[in-house]
């Protein structure tokens, strides 16, 4: 299974049959309506806390491991949506290297981690100082997760909020973060616009983490963007991402007509 969903999140065609069907998964998990406690545990089965091999081996995480069952079964055995949260992907583990050694980027502002994930880069926002973070997914096995991971680095649960955020009337946020989301055109599209209403309505500095995908790096976006640091991956994640060897993190750098 999980060999199957990093080509997905790579960016090949079938993406767009992917998000569909990750939507009916959804809807049907909605409606099993499954307690809190029994996905805590399914996770806690299901997964492995990984510090060590990642650029950020001072935070714990919950993920897959070649150990964990769902590894290499079948993907359709999985009961949820497809589990991107149990993966620590390489942009994201830009961001959070970053904010850990920069800690004033973060300290006493008010964050948004949109598309949490495993929630990596709202933890290093925490541990870093931040006045209140939000963690968004519109996956709830993710806030879950997420909540969980809060749990293995002494934080407590942060707000996790799972509405689709991306073309909302964006809140007062200090600092948006986003890893490793410019993996499909149209989302590339519809973050492009409401980032810059961000940056408009509220004067939000935006980062963003991504390893060199060709729908970022191609994307109008990317000629607004200012390198703020650039990491080598250890060779493990590497290895589970196809060859991609190195992330970077950007300065959103939009400056609205007045």
């Amino acid at each position: 299974m999980y060999r199957g969903i990093i080509p997905c999140f790579r960016g090949r065609n079938s993406l767009n049959a992917f998000q569909r069907g990750m939507c009916c998964l959804m809807r049907r998990y909605v409606t099993r309506a499954r307690s809190e406690d029994d996905i805590k545990n399914f996770i806690i089965d299901n997964t492995e806390i990984v510090s060590a091999q990642s650029l950020t081996p001072e935070i714990s995480l919950r993920l897959f491991t070649p150990t964990c069952r769902f590894w290499t079964e079948r993907p359709e055995l999985w009961p949820f949506p497809d589990p991107y949260w149990a993966i620590y992907w390489p942009g994201g583990q830009a961001l959070a290297r970053y904010l850990l050694n920069n800690p004033e980027v973060s300290g006493g502002r008010k964050v948004l981690d949109l598309g949490c994930g495993c929630g990596a880069s709202a933890i290093a926002a925490k541990l870093t100082g931040a006045s209140h973070v939000v963690a968004n997914d519109i996956d709830p096995i993710a806030a879950v997760a997420t909540k969980m991971n809060c749990k293995l680095n002494n934080l407590d649960p942060l707000p996790c909020v799972t509405d689709n955020m991306i073309g909302s009337k964006p809140d007062d946020w200090d600092l948006i973060l986003l890893g490793d989301m410019f993996y499909d055109e149209d989302l590339a599209d519809r973050l492009h616009k409401w980032l810059q209403t961000c940056i408009t309505t509220h004067g939000t500095q935006v980062l963003i983490g991504d390893p060199g995908r060709a729908q970022f790096e191609s994307h109008d976006i990317r000629k607004l963007l200012h390198k703020l640091a650039h990491f080598e991956l250890p060779d493990s994640v590497k290895e589970e991402n196809y060859g991609l060897t190195n992330s970077t993190v950007w300065c959103y750098n939009y400056k609205p007509d007045l």
